[in-house]
């Protein structure tokens, strides 16, 4: 097949056994196929128009997504970017015609969110043509991700199967998850979350190293359904280095932290469930994680030493691993109490 944009080709995701009950679908940046479907929805529908500037913010991959899917389609980018967002990749978006900011370092990366949000409404109110394409908020980002559910379904006609991913914006996770349950409601989802993150109630808790970038937030995500979620894993940035080092020593496969931790959880769910496929999301690849995690190998904790302790409610969570039987119910935070 011949693509007619690079976006085309770099959006499809590989599927690679890593062991008999763990399966990668392996990304080289995830959010290229939520990115690409949303800006062609919204052209469709004539909520933008060619040479609109589209406008976001994001810690990484979304962004280097959304310039693709504005240089594919003939719009203009301006991203506010994160402090974490690494020289390579603003390289790439400069060059791609993004307008690119990075807010200001902060102390704790929990601001990090709050500011991009706060220049994001700023650059709005200067430019009332720009699209806000709201990835955390807008439910259209999870169209692009049926055709990936689609894949896995072709993929693994008639087995149980478990999906693993960061959190996040709720989209991915969420936008597979749903589409695969359409024809089998069977289909568990584990999601994976940072400490210090509001989405899963583990905001209380501090990581030294850094929240993970892109599967948590301090602020409140309207993407996250939280009723799709079967069980919740909330890891540090220790034991999810330790998960990505393992995932490149055993199995070659070089990728981000989300991945690294999203292995290191399947392998314990897989170990508790057996008779199922479990699907790892491998959001990105290790590049912009050279320095930070895998320079640092020799730090990296032996999986097979490790396991979570299992909590009955967010407020029993413990450092540095805690799972919860979420059981699709909804945020505990946003619950009414019954009237009197």
């Amino acid at each position: 097949m011949i693509h007619p944009h690079i976006a085309d080709a770099l959006k499809v995701p590989d599927l690679v056994r890593l062991t008999d009950g763990v399966i990668l679908i392996r990304f080289e940046s995830m959010k290229i196929y939520s990115a690409l479907e949303a800006v062609r929805h919204l052209l469709g529908r004539g909520t933008i128009r060619p040479g609109q500037t589209l406008i976001d913010s994001s810690s990484g991959i979304y962004a280097y997504a959304l310039a693709l899917a504005c240089h594919r389609y003939g719009l203009r980018c301006h991203i506010v970017a994160s402090t974490t967002v690494d020289v390579t990749t603003l390289a790439q978006l400069e060059i791609l015609g993004a307008v690119v900011e990075q807010v200001r370092p902060t102390r704790d990366l929990k601001h990090d969110q709050e500011l991009r949000v706060r220049r994001v409404k700023e650059i709005l109110a200067e430019h009332p043509g720009h699209h806000w394409m709201r990835q955390y908020h807008d439910d259209i980002h999870y169209l692009g991700y049926h055709g990936v559910a689609d894949r896995v379904a072709d993929a693994f006609p008639g087995r149980k199967l478990t999906v693993v991913g960061g959190v996040g914006s709720g989209a991915s996770t969420g936008g597979i998850v749903e589409h695969l349950r359409r024809t089998d409601p069977t289909v568990r989802l584990v999601g994976i979350q940072p400490f210090g993150s509001v989405t899963f109630g583990s905001q209380d808790h501090h990581d030294p190293e850094a929240i993970i970038a892109g599967i948590g937030s301090s602020i409140v995500f309207e993407n996250v359904r939280h009723p799709l979620y079967d069980a919740v894993h909330w890891l540090d940035f220790t034991h999810a280095m330790s998960g990505a080092v393992a995932l490149l020593r055993d199995h070659a496969v070089f990728a981000g932290l989300s991945t690294g931790a999203g292995y290191l959880v399947a392998s314990h769910e897989a170990g508790r469930h057996p008779g199922r496929l479990h699907l790892v999301i491998g959001a990105d690849t290790g590049h912009r994680y050279v320095e930070r995690v895998f320079a640092r190998h020799e730090e990296a904790l032996d999986p097979a030493a490790l396991k979570p302790v299992e909590v009955a409610a967010p407020e029993e969570m413990t450092m540095p691993w805690s799972t919860m039987a979420w059981q699709r119910v909804p945020d505990p935070s946003q619950r009414k109490e019954p009237a009197a």
